[in-house]
């Protein structure tokens, strides 16, 4: 396969054609939406969030099944139960696994270990200082995750503020995530000096996605500024984590207040056997049945730009044309192993709406303000 003009260091690190990364994401990002991500050039990670080593490893041997190529697994410490995540890390340093992302909390301890089993240890951040430690704790790789993502979001400032204050402190290959959507977006963040860029919502609305089709339907009918940042989902998560979700009665406040007495008593749903409950930060998958409507719908800023469900791999290769075509038009440079030259385009960061859920938002006021 001839090398792509948008190749970079973080590519042969990570051992993929193209500096697209598909984002962990947890239920959704399973065996055939890596698999296909990663077969069409980019990079994949499971997304095994409180899996059981048994699902872990089956969706590893499924993965290898498909594809020959390398790809990772995404572990959430903070939001996993310590015997359960010691079986999960045991799992992955069994099946061999090429790489693993860490996420929210950093435990020193944990990337040490991965990195002695020969594991490939990427850390998301969202802030200078954290990717800091990170580097100090021996991380291969740094994912800097400004607060336009979709999900679990662990930054306070926008992409384009938070990437150049990673650069400065640090010096670990970087990728950008929070809010992309298209090319133009991995135009814009290689401008910027990133070296790849990884990517949530567009994957989930693919036909590979093991996300529920009410999801991929909400997120590819969405308007511009109807995703905002929330505690409201939160069971199941350490306090104090805002997601970034589509409105729905929940954000409207028709569901009451998340946070009274007896919260998450109510069941709203279930996946395979287990109670999904209000409030909850699963999100519905193929498997989910219940009240689709209630569960934590979670999209990226850039949602009202993905309008199609799509194969993976197509959507993959127009991001990577439409990537090419800007920074051709933009007449980019290389710099650090990356690209450094003015953007090409408008950047596609600011906020697109305000961000307030009935008065349930992050502590300290409005996360986005």
């Amino acid at each position: 396969m001839m090398k792509s003009q948008l190749h970079t260091a973080v590519c042969d690190l990570l051992g993929c054609d193209y500096p697209i990364v598909l984002a962990g994401m947890g239920g959704v990002a399973r065996s055939e939406l890596v698999a296909a991500v990663t077969e069409a050039g980019g990079y994949g990670f499971l997304g095994m969030v409180r899996e059981p080593p048994e699902r872990i490893r089956a969706e590893i041997d499924k993965v290898r099944a498909r594809t020959p190529r390398s790809f990772g697994v995404n572990l959430i410490p903070a939001a996993t139960e310590s015997a359960l995540l010691e079986s999960e890390f045991a799992a992955c340093i069994e099946a061999r696994i090429a790489a693993v992302t860490l996420f929210w909390d950093l435990r020193p301890e944990l990337v040490r270990r991965l990195r002695g089993e020969g594991i490939l240890v990427v850390c998301q951040i969202g802030s200078a200082e954290e990717g800091e430690q990170a580097q100090e704790a021996g991380a291969n790789l740094l994912v800097a995750q400004g607060r336009e993502a979709g999900g679990h979001v662990r930054g306070r400032e926008p992409l384009r503020k938070l990437l150049p204050e990673i650069l400065a402190a640090t010096d670990l290959p970087l990728l950008a995530a929070g809010g992309l959507a298209d090319g133009r977006d991995l135009a814009e963040v290689l401008s910027m000096g990133a070296q790849g860029a990884m990517f949530g919502t567009a994957f989930l609305a693919t036909e590979e996605s093991f996300a529920h089709d009410y999801h991929k339907r909400r997120v590819i009918e969405a308007s511009p500024g109807e995703t905002l940042l929330t505690e409201a989902f939160h069971i199941n998560w350490p306090p104090g984590a805002p997601v970034r979700v589509l409105a729905n009665s929940v954000t409207r406040g028709e569901r009451g207040d998340p946070f009274c007495e007896g919260r998450g008593k109510t069941q709203i749903g279930d996946e395979e056997g287990r109670p999904i409950y209000l409030f909850s930060t699963d999100s519905p998958l193929r498997t989910t049945t219940g009240d689709l409507e209630a569960m934590a719908l979670y999209g990226g800023e850039g949602v009202s730009r993905i309008r199609a469900i799509v194969p993976a791999a197509e959507r993959l290769h127009s991001i990577l044309a439409e990537a090419e075509s800007a920074l051709a038009r933009g007449g980019a440079a290389r710099g650090r192993d990356g690209w450094s030259a003015e953007p090409s385009s408008p950047v596609c960061f600011a906020a697109e709406a305000d961000d307030e859920y009935m008065g349930y938002v992050a502590p300290g006021g409005n996360a986005d303000r």
